[in-house]
């Protein structure tokens, strides 16, 4: 691959994702709610089950302190509720609250923009992309997992 292939589609990907964050935040404005924090509240939604904020980290893909700091705003408007783990464990336990569940259902039926854009490509596209984005997502993961060279 060309310096030049490699600048381009590395711009495309980030203008792609910079783009559809910018167009869901547009929707979610009336909620007062980022896309971060309807992340998190999908990762819990998800695991139907309380996560330790370092396993909502993984799933949001963000790195623990900003999780941390975005959970607090969440239990401080009581979409959340934060609890210690039982044993003496350091680890914050998270867990969703009947109004972070109410939130999240309403910001799911004001998902409008970005099925626009992705309905811009047809079901074989769509289904295309998943395939090159999950590859893509593994072999990102593999690198960060790989440790830089010593000096």
């Amino acid at each position: 691959m060309t310096a030049r292939e490699e600048y381009e589609l590395w711009t495309l990907l980030n203008q792609v994702n910079d783009g559809m964050l910018r167009v869901r935040d547009k929707e979610l404005r009336p909620l007062s709610v980022s896309t971060v924090q309807v992340a998190i509240l999908y990762a819990l939604a998800k695991g139907g089950q309380p996560m330790t904020q370092t396993e909502v980290a993984g799933w949001v893909f963000r790195r623990p302190h900003t999780v941390a700091a975005a959970l607090r705003r969440m239990e401080e408007r009581g979409l959340v509720v934060q609890s210690r783990e039982v044993g003496g464990k350091r680890q914050m336990r998270v867990e969703m609250t009947e109004k972070g569940s109410s939130l999240f259902r309403r910001q799911h039926r004001r998902r409008e923009a970005v099925p626009r854009v992705l309905n811009s490509l047809d079901a074989g596209e769509r289904r295309q992309l998943r395939s090159l984005l999950r590859r893509l997502r593994a072999r990102t993961m593999v690198e960060l997992a790989a440790k830089p060279p010593s000096p």
